[in-house]
């Protein structure tokens, strides 16, 4: 039974990669997977000088994803790269030094946009970063999602078919992913 978590690479309550991110688990077709949000809202910015004495957000942070098969990342692009927040997750996720909690973790990486491409720079981005980590990343499909509000009803759900079986084929292809990997090192 996989369990996936979801960083939202946006603080904002109002974020659309949040909406995507909270769609995505009904769409999964595989009954057993399980979807938890990991939430990076609390941590304060890194530090080195805090490594001795991890803040406890930062080791709620490191559990939470070393307590899942496999990550989704849903993240908006800001100034052509990845949000602040989610680089400052990043790194508190792999520090103290040798205590990497995405190595060998199977990862998928998608994100939303007002425009057809928006998150392009921002995933290549945090390949390169999920690639230092040692983080299992999948490659396909790239999911460069174009968000219309209307493709959403009021509760969440997704209600636009082209929408829809863009992200079931990129949550599905996640779940198999990480099934995979499990598979490859059991």
């Amino acid at each position: 039974m996989p369990r996936i978590g979801i960083i939202v690479g946006s603080i904002a309550s109002g974020s659309i990669n949040r909406v995507v991110a909270n769609a995505l688990p009904a769409l999964a077709t595989d009954p057993d997977a399980q979807f938890e949000i990991i939430e990076i809202k609390d941590l304060p910015l890194y530090n080195y000088e805090l490594d001795a004495s991890y803040p406890e957000s930062a080791v709620e942070l490191k559990n939470a994803i070393e307590s899942v098969d496999g990550v989704i990342i849903v993240t908006p692009e800001y100034s052509r790269s990845i949000p602040g927040v989610l680089k400052n997750a990043l790194d508190w996720s792999s520090r103290p030094w040798g205590q990497n909690s995405f190595n060998g973790k199977p990862v998928a990486i998608m994100g939303a946009s007002i425009g057809t491409t928006g998150t392009a720079a921002a995933q290549q981005h945090l390949r390169a970063i999920l690639g230092h980590f040692n983080a299992a990343t999948l490659g396909q499909p790239e999911t460069f999602f174009h968000f219309r509000p209307e493709a959403f009803a009021a509760d969440g759900s997704v209600q636009d078919e082209t929408s829809q079986a863009i992200l079931a084929n990129f949550v599905n292809a996640t779940v198999d992913h990480v099934k995979r990997h499990a598979l490859v090192n059991a």
